[in-house]
């Protein structure tokens, strides 16, 4: 099957482990990510979050950038409700210069936040999350020049920049859409609205100087081992982590346990099993035609993968096994 993968890579903390650990092992992974081929090595910025390193995204991005030299490079995305269109236009301008024609920005209207973190970010976020669109015209303008502003960013203006639409919802779509932006859906862990906001991307998209025609990214968690009872096992911590999140107890990634759906109550396990739609997880075999599956009813141009591991190297491993398997 030929396809493009990429990766989206929380920065997992792991229990009992560090930021400092964290970080080099998100570099351990892009690394080996570029060397099997993928084209995209994306973070996201989330905040207050112990379990996640993403918070300070441009930052993660460089450092990640400095380690690797042809993968692309950049967020999944930057909640840019949180910023001013001049700051991320800086930030971006900046890695544009420091790793040219590798930077993506994908961009994504919720907040995320309760009150404490708007007093933290002395922003009105829900007030911002409206003016979302209005944004991401404006950071285009400061970036292409297409608008003509009273201020330039200096990085930014004439960046090589890739931008891109993130959504969970048909709002993303939709928006995506009018503005001629390739659009990325975060279906690995909000699969609800899937096929409408495709189909509703795709039916109304109009050309733009970036992208003449619709190209969707659909994420997906992955995890590939050399039994599905292994990768079952592996995927028990991405798992924990997700029903920690749905109860309101987030925390630290947690290491594998054994037999874990089967120790879940009946509405946890349905949770797991909705959000699981698009997931591939088991023997590279399976993997593909997992994959493989979901492509077809998507008609996705992309797959990212996701999927946090406990042992950094399960998910290098992973990664090399899902690659092999839909290029073999």
């Amino acid at each position: 099957m030929s396809i493009d993968l990429s990766v989206l890579d929380l920065v997992p903390v792991r229990e009992n482990g560090t930021l400092s650990e964290a970080y080099a092992a998100s570099v351990a992974l892009a690394q080996a990510a570029e060397k099997a081929g993928y084209r995209r090595f994306w973070v996201a910025e989330h905040h207050v979050m112990e379990g996640i390193a993403g918070a300070a995204a441009s930052v993660v991005i460089a450092h990640i950038g400095n380690a690797t030299s042809t993968i692309r490079i950049g967020s999944g995305g930057i909640m840019l409700p949180n910023h001013t269109p001049f700051q991320i236009a800086e930030q971006f301008g900046t890695l544009d210069a420091l790793f040219p024609n590798r930077i993506d920005l994908g961009l994504g209207r919720a907040p995320g936040a309760g009150p404490e973190l708007q007093r933290a970010l002395r922003k009105d976020l829900h007030r911002a999350a409206e003016n979302f669109p209005h944004d991401v015209v404006e950071l285009r303008a400061l970036l292409t020049g297409d608008i003509d502003l009273p201020i330039k960013a200096t990085p930014g203006l004439g960046a090589n920049v890739e931008l891109w639409m993130l959504g969970s919802s048909l709002f993303g779509a939709s928006l995506a859409a009018k503005l001629g932006m390739p659009y990325a859906f975060a279906s690995h862990f909000a699969p609800d609205h899937l096929d409408e906001a495709i189909a509703l991307y795709r039916r109304n998209f109009e050309p733009s100087d970036a992208l003449d025609k619709p190209h969707v990214m659909a994420a997906m968690t992955v995890v590939a081992a050399d039994s599905d009872e292994q990768a079952e096992y592996i995927a028990s911590s991405q798992l924990q982590a997700f029903a920690r999140l749905r109860s309101g107890n987030p925390g630290k990634l947690p290491p594998p346990v054994e037999g874990y759906r089967d120790s879940l109550p009946a509405p946890v396990r349905a949770m797991l099993e909705h959000i699981g739609q698009a997931s591939a997880i088991g023997t590279p075999q399976n993997v593909r035609e997992k994959i493989e599956a979901f492509v077809k009813r998507t008609g996705a141009d992309e797959i990212i993968v996701a999927g946090s591991t406990y042992d950094p190297e399960h998910r290098i491993r992973s990664l090399e096994l899902t690659r092999d398997a839909l290029t073999g």
